[in-house]
């Protein structure tokens, strides 16, 4: 009895250090359990925020590679200088800078028909509040980078009907006797945009630069739900130390642990249900870095170096940019790993196909709520055997509860002999005071997968159910969901044997009203699953109850 008057305490305790932690991060300050950077407001020497959309300097460049890092030239003008090019295709809807020929702005506009949710989110952008790029250039000497003002070449910046693809080209003036030409090449239907860096030697004497590609953001929070934690920083991915995740406040320390050299792989730089990505030519040797340009702004990149180029030659380095949804087959079609950015963390492997078995039955159903259910059904099933001996240990220990009063009343100054009569009670009547903790304990893993599989799924965002739940990713507007949930947890609650000790039993039925506090924040798919689960459980146990009280009776008769 005291074994599991600890383990309750600890379930108590380790409830109200979450409920506490997850109050914290939804009110900015930071976690006690997860790392994750506070967002900071530095200010420039300007006067302005740091992350703002101020003109980028030569500093930014990424050093390290032959050469120092270039000094500003006449082809690096101001922001202002820069002209927007207005890009649109059926997923996509940005701008390019000629400033560098950054992307800037990349909107998601993707519209699906029937099944799926249509996806709208800005995920690159340039305002004075955000930052968020994808950007090159060529270090190892005076070359063009993302400071330098390139022109554009004419032609359609919108995909047509009937049109598959649609290019964009961009070139830089002669710096240090090199040209860089930059070819966008968006395909419909594709989140994946083709990057083609010519780089041409116009002077006198060979060059040898080296070529970047980085994510550049800040820390600003994206869209997530209340009172849970998602990750968002950079990642590498290599074949040899797979998925490695950088969190913020690790770079702020210097602690960044990631692959520093490859031939494979890709960097990305991961939200909340979706992520952007530099995968490079594979077998192409590069460097891998991870930092800071200034206060505010983190940065994940490659340098791949190039070898020399005489006087009139040239050089192509390709690369895939990708700009996205976390949807899983997708992101497995498009590079080795990358459906890791679907971080389900140490649970991925129960996690994986857990969603599989949900798109299974999406893909008959064609709705996810009802899907969620089916699968809550579903797992009920197979552990019916395991929460059926729960139940009867429970329904056992409930029938127990009078004569433990008893036995407690009896003993009450005699607390030594309290818990050896206790015990004999319990092997009297064959009950094992932790029959019904341990059963409940096995499936915790599966429900702690399900729970990361319904936040982590991107296919939740917008998704209806029914009547009044028009997104499955957010909070349920009039909590009823929540409401049934508490409601649940009560009924439960009742039909759980009573605790002998006092204490006990008003912790257990205060319980639910601490557990209830969360779900009214979390998103409704989650407490959909919980709802469904609960109601199943009772329905369960009333049935098993019922079953061995007519037993009972006929062994009585």
């Amino acid at each position: 009895m005291e074994i599991k008057r600890t383990f309750l305490w600890v379930i108590f305790v380790v409830s109200l250090a979450l409920l506490y932690d997850n109050w914290q991060r939804f009110n900015g300050h930071g976690s006690m359990f997860f790392p994750s950077a506070v967002p900071t407001k530095a200010v420039a020497g300007n006067g302005k925020p740091a992350n703002g959309a101020a003109a980028p300097h030569a500093g930014d460049v990424p050093s390290g590679a032959p050469g120092s890092v270039p000094a500003p030239t006449a082809g690096e003008q101001t922001a202002s200088r820069g002209e927007k090019i207005h890009i649109k295709t059926d997923v996509f809807d940005g701008d390019i800078d000629t400033l560098g020929g950054t992307v800037t702005r990349l909107s998601l506009v993707k519209q699906n028909e029937g099944k799926q949710p249509d996806l709208y989110i800005t995920l690159f952008d340039q305002t004075p509040n955000h930052t968020y790029l994808a950007r090159t250039g060529l270090i190892g000497g005076n070359f063009p980078n993302h400071t330098t003002l390139f022109s554009v070449a004419p032609g359609p910046r919108t995909l047509e009907p009937g049109q598959q693809t649609l290019q964009v080209r961009l070139e830089s003036p002669d710096v240090g006797g090199v040209k860089l030409v930059k070819t966008y090449t968006f395909t419909r239907g594709s989140y994946v945009i083709g990057v083609d860096q010519r780089i041409e030697n116009v002077g006198t004497q060979p060059v040898q630069p080296t070529v970047y590609m980085e994510l550049v953001r800040d820390d600003t929070p994206v869209e997530t739900p209340r009172f849970s934690h998602t990750f968002i920083g950079p990642a590498v991915y290599t074949s040899q130390d797979h998925f490695q995740k950088i969190s913020f406040s690790d770079v702020d320390k210097g602690k960044a642990d990631y692959a520093r050299q490859a031939d494979n792989g890709w960097i990305a730089m991961v939200q909340h249900y979706f992520a952007s990505a530099w995968i490079p030519t594979q077998g192409a040797a590069r460097d891998v870095y991870v930092g800071k340009t200034d206060a505010s702004l983190y940065r994940v990149g490659y340098k791949l170096p190039v070898t020399a180029i005489q006087p009139g030659a040239s050089a192509d380095v390709k690369a895939r940019l990708f700009a996205g949804p976390e949807e899983e087959r997708m992101l497995e079609g498009v590079a080795p790993g990358l459906e890791l950015v679907k971080d389900y963390g140490w649970v991925t492997i129960i996690a994986k196909p857990l969603f599989w078995l949900l798109e299974k039955i999406h893909s008959y159903l064609g709705n996810w709520g009802w899907s969620i259910v089916v699968l809550t059904l579903l797992i009920k099933a197979v552990f019916f055997p395991l929460s059926a001996a729960s139940y009867k240990s429970m329904a056992r220990m409930k029938e127990l509860t009078p004569r433990l009063q008893a036995l407690r009343e009896r003993y009450k100054d005699e607390p030594t002999k309290l818990n050896p009569a206790m015990m004999e009670l319990y092997k009297t009547h064959k009950v094992n005071p932790l029959g019904g903790c341990l059963p409940v304990v096995v499936q915790i893993p599966v429900f702690i997968s399900l729970y990361w599989v319904l936040l982590s799924s991107v296919e939740m965002r917008a998704a209806p159910w029914v009547l009044w739940i028009h997104d499955l990713s957010q909070q349920d507007p009039y909590f009823i969901l929540p409401i049934l949930m508490t409601i649940s947890m009560f009924v439960q609650t009742k039909l759980n044997p009573t605790p002998p000790d006092p204490v006990q039993a008003k912790m257990m039925l205060f319980m639910p009203l601490a557990f209830s506090v969360m779900f009214f924040f979390f998103p409704a798919g989650l407490v959909l699953y919980y709802v469904v689960n609960n109601v199943l459980s009772i329905a369960q146990q009333w049935y098993i109850t019922r079953v061995m009280h007519g037993e009972r009776k006929k062994k009585a008769a």
